[in-house]
């Protein structure tokens, strides 16, 4: 009987034993920042404690972020339903069935006024998981902190941004890839002289992991797509030392607790190189800072309580990493959008991680394990190769029109399935330890009369409105749109007349076509 060989997830061969690595060098808080971004890292100042949360309406996804805070969070983090993120209204025909299903619905700055109601923006670090529709949404968060009375050259947060992913794996973009890359420099140069905290882009490998990648592909990719934003921006005549401090990025974190610490610490080895290589010398520019959600496709339907130790094992995995925020899933999202318990139990996780294990107490502290040291050398040398082959033809977008992206993640999504399903993968409770009762009977469920409330807010909203500066604002932004100049006044002159979501991204679906 031949011995069962033992690999990661990548398929890098795991030995039995390692006795030897190469010397450890690196000190935290120095290039090439194998080691964390920061010397002192988690003594200094925890990692920022997020929950994803939107549903619904407005005014319930206010309730939970209220919740949220008096529980301990330490940042926001938006998720915005379907409608919103592909540039519908919440009347519109295509948003049918959708509506507040998969995050919270936003038609126009009105309901970015109740989103945050009570909620100081100047006291707080806002995450948007938003692509498309990101400038149009960034415009509203300005908008509101403008009415605020705050100082936007000190408000905070982040905006994923990341449109090159949509294309790979995720599928809500709406206008073509080079169109869609002229908004995101244009976000890239707004923000660096009126909101220079921002960051302008989060660039994702968690939806191509979601969508089946990886932990190599996963950090290949979207490396090669970080190349693709700073090649865009330098093109465009920004100075890379300004903007690439606003770049943040966003992994996920799997199961496999070893290979996802090596993959964290390769992915600022290599990102500091590939900064460095462009031009970059100020430290901060080469600095690879991240945010980290646990791995939604890794939780089961079935003995959904078996997913907090998942979450767990995942994010004390992310912390060991060095992850500058992170978020929690909740038990139950394989069977719906969390409820309070859940969500809270997910934030007590990184809270018992944070003040219990110890493990912050100091700097990396699997640095110079044989095993981590060689694993994070060969995750890395994995990634280079695929890095190489995209560079190759011609860079990310490049790769993504010829669906090189897509077929990887497909191929890897394929063998990963089929290994669960003949067993040679275990998944506990799925095809291994199973029972016919799961136990779970509480579910959140969103009904479908949102779409209602929200298309009368809309109806409201245009009757009270004046709708001939809607207008002219919506003209002028056609107008620029044909040709070169920065979209991101105009946009936010739009928003604040309360042209809605839907009417700006129309304003761009027929200058920029639909891809």
């Amino acid at each position: 009987m031949s011995e069962k060989k033992h690999t990661t997830a990548s398929g890098i061969e795991i030995k039995a034993l390692y006795t030897e690595a190469r010397p450890m060098e690196e000190l935290p808080g120095e290039f090439p920042f194998t080691r964390g971004i920061q010397k002192d890292m988690y003594r200094g100042r925890l990692w920022t404690m997020r929950q994803y949360a939107g549903f619904s309406t407005a005014e319930e996804s206010n309730k939970r972020y209220h919740y949220l805070l008096a529980q301990g969070t330490t940042g926001l983090s938006v998720a915005f339903d379907l409608p919103t993120q592909i540039g519908y209204d919440s009347d519109h025909e295509m948003a049918d069935g959708e509506v507040g299903k998969v995050g919270v619905a936003i038609d126009s700055l009105k309901d970015i006024e109740v989103l945050f109601d009570g909620i100081e923006l100047k006291d707080i670090t806002t995450s948007m998981t938003i692509n498309a529709t990101a400038s149009i949404l960034l415009a509203m968060y300005i908008a509101l902190a403008k009415k605020q009375g705050a100082d936007l050259k000190q408000i905070s947060g982040t905006i994923q941004n990341d449109i090159l992913k949509e294309y790979a794996a995720r599928g809500t973009y709406i206008y073509p890839p080079k169109q869609s890359m002229r908004l995101i420099t244009d976000i890239f140069e707004f923000c660096s002289y009126e909101v220079p905290k921002w960051n302008t882009i989060s660039i994702s490998g968690y939806h191509i992991r979601e969508a089946g990648s990886t932990a190599v592909q996963e950090l290949a990719f979207t490396l090669a797509n970080g190349k693709a934003y700073l090649k865009a921006a330098l093109d465009k005549g920004l100075d890379i030392n300004v903007f690439a401090k606003r770049l943040s990025f966003f992994f996920n974190c799997h199961n496999n607790f070893f290979e996802e610490i090596a993959k964290f610490r390769a992915a600022r080895r290599m990102w500091a190189k590939i900064t460095k290589d462009l031009g970059a010398a100020d430290e901060k520019a080469q600095m690879l800072r991240f945010h980290t959600q646990t791995g939604g496709s890794t939780l089961t339907a079935q003995q959904p309580l078996n997913n907090v130790i998942r979450v767990s094992n995942q994010a004390m995995a992310a912390v060991l990493g060095g992850t500058q925020s992170l978020h929690t899933n909740g038990y139950d999202e394989a069977l719906s959008l969390p409820t309070e318990s859940a969500a809270k139990i997910a934030l007590r996780t990184q809270q018992i991680i944070a003040f219990e294990s110890g493990v912050t107490d100091t700097v990396d502290p699997l640095a110079g394990s044989f095993f981590v040291e060689s694993l994070t050398d060969e995750v890395e040398a994995a990634a280079w190769a695929y890095i190489d082959r995209i560079d190759a033809m011609g860079g990310s977008v490049n790769a993504i029109e010829s669906n090189y992206m897509q077929n990887e993640i497909a191929d890897a999504a394929y063998q990963y399935q089929k290994e669960i399903e003949n067993g040679e993968r275990i998944s506990v409770g799925v095809n291994k330890f199973t029972q016919e009762e799961e136990g779970l009977t509480e579910v959140l469920n969103i009904d479908d009369s949102i779409r209602k409330l929200q298309s009368e807010k809309l109806e409201y909203l245009k009757a009270t409105r004046d709708n001939d500066a809607v207008e002219k604002a919506l003209q002028s932004l056609q107008e620029a749109a044909k040709g070169e100049d920065n979209l991101m006044p105009l946009i936010i002159d739009a928003v604040e007349k309360y042209a809605t979501l839907g009417e700006i991204a129309d304003v761009f679906r027929r200058t920029f076509g639909v891809y």
